[in-house]
């Protein structure tokens, strides 16, 4: 892969090149993506979707949207560090086609600021409880009327897929989505293939998947115009990850591990002396211990550790990618930046205690069951009246329920595949509070 290729500048429907060199710099078009990232009501959602702690109604605890600008700043930083070696380590880039190294960074903060846009409520739960309503629930009854990759996208459920979908998914009178730019599309795209085969490599961008079949389209287009390798051919679609990615990725990696535990000890599940050994451990090379002594609030001593430790890994992912970035560039990189980080012990036990006391605790794990089987029942009644519909024998309450779905969601002339689809994704853009009062008014609960 070649980097002056990875930056393009493109987006959905442009017929002719967009040069770097060319670019308004009051208005350049990598941050022109992030703007129109966070002016979209699917980011806006996010205030009120689960990070950790499903429906918490305290104040300090992180929500989708807030863990999203978070990872979106450290991906900045990450950004611009990487932009800065990779300009000095390949001259031209700067000298020919006039990119600078803060493109890096808006690429990197706009992937990253979308990358929980797909996300349904109630956190990962979210995502399993759609997945096992078509996997193991009554949405088996779908199974023959869909290709095997179809219905796949169902029963694994993935929010990243689901977040490309939001980000490109053209409508009537709007072409493209919201028409990032490609280099951004592509370091969005965590896992570019499908849903199927599953988990082919032990390679990282396999983990998942990132494309429902009905993205198919733009999706290969994307990583055709950015240049990313094949890594399959024939009937199963998927490529290397643009360089990029690794840094959203260790952005989110950065950000769960040391915020999703300061949650943990401001709700009180993680006691704080316990909490900040593990902290200190991390930041042992850089830390003050005088200045640390001064601080006389757990709120201070924790945004001191919390500090230090983001920009430790920062500068560890970055001393990474740069290392790695021959065997990146080439597709043969296959694991996480901080898989490769000198801190992995101190990250791995920082995340096996977020685990066993925050992920695994009794608040997390009721409201979960709550939020799970909420979405459980709303897909059904969602999936029973379409298809109701397209057979042609709705009931009146099959029509009364439909008029609750925004109608971007029904499109006629769509497949079934298409329609349930549309339904699944529905059902993921409710906000935790939506999805519980729709919940309420379709069970009668509400009157």
């Amino acid at each position: 892969m070649y980097w002056e290729q990875l930056l393009s500048l493109k987006r959905y429907g442009d017929t002719h090149k967009r040069l770097r060199i060319e670019q308004d710099e009051t208005r350049l078009g990598f941050e022109v993506d992030y703007d129109r990232v966070i002016f979209s009501s699917a980011f806006r959602s996010l205030q009120d979707k689960t990070q950790v702690i499903p429906l918490s109604k305290t104040d300090f605890v992180h929500t989708r949207l807030t863990h999203s600008l978070e990872v979106s700043v450290v991906g900045r930083s990450l950004g611009r560090t990487v932009g800065k070696e990779i300009l000095a380590k390949h001259p031209y880039l700067r000298e020919i086609h006039g990119y600078q190294f803060n493109d890096f960074g808006a690429i990197v903060a706009a992937a990253a600021l979308a990358h929980d846009i797909g996300n349904p409520p109630f956190g990962h739960s979210g995502e399993k409880a759609i997945g096992e309503y078509f996997s193991i629930g009554n949405g088996k009854r779908f199974q023959n009327m869909f290709t095997q990759k179809e219905y796949q996208d169902l029963c694994d459920f993935e929010g990243n897929a689901n977040g490309f979908k939001i980000v490109t998914e053209s409508r009537k009178g709007i072409d493209g989505g919201l028409r990032l730019s490609y280099a951004t599309l592509g370091a969005f795209m965590k896992y570019p293939k499908e849903s199927l085969p599953k988990k082919p490599t032990n390679h990282i961008a396999d983990k998942k998947y990132g494309v429902f079949q009905s993205e198919k389209t733009i999706f290969e287009e994307v990583a055709r115009e950015l240049g990313l390798l094949e890594t399959r051919q024939g009937n199963n679609i998927s490529y290397t990850r643009h360089p990029l990615t690794f840094l959203v990725e260790a952005a989110d990696d950065i950000c769960y591990t040391i915020i999703d535990f300061e949650d943990g000890i401001n709700l009180g599940l993680i006691p704080e002396d316990y909490a900040l050994e593990y902290l200190i451990k991390l930041v042992e090379k850089s830390i003050n211990r005088k200045k640390y002594s001064t601080l006389i609030t757990r709120e201070d001593r924790l945004g001191y550790l919390r500090a230090l430790a983001i920009n430790t890994l920062i500068s560890d992912a970055c001393a990474i990618f740069m290392k790695y970035e021959d065997d990146i560039l080439k597709g043969n990189f296959q694991v996480s930046l901080l898989a490769k980080s000198q801190y992995k012990a101190q990250i791995d036990d920082i995340i096996k205690l977020s685990v066993d006391r925050i992920y695994r605790s009794r608040e997390v794990v009721e409201k979960e069951i709550a939020g799970y089987a909420i979405l459980q029942n709303l897909l059904d009644c969602y999936c029973t009246a379409i298809l109701g519909k397209n057979q042609g024998h709705s009931s009146n309450f099959d029509s009364l329920v439909l008029k609750t779905i925004p109608e971007k969601y029904l499109n006629v002339e769509d497949t079934i595949y298409h329609k349930i689809l549309n339904i699944a994704c529905y059902v993921a853009s409710l906000t935790d509070s939506k999805a519980v009062e729709l919940n309420n008014k379709i069970r009668g609960a509400a009157l």
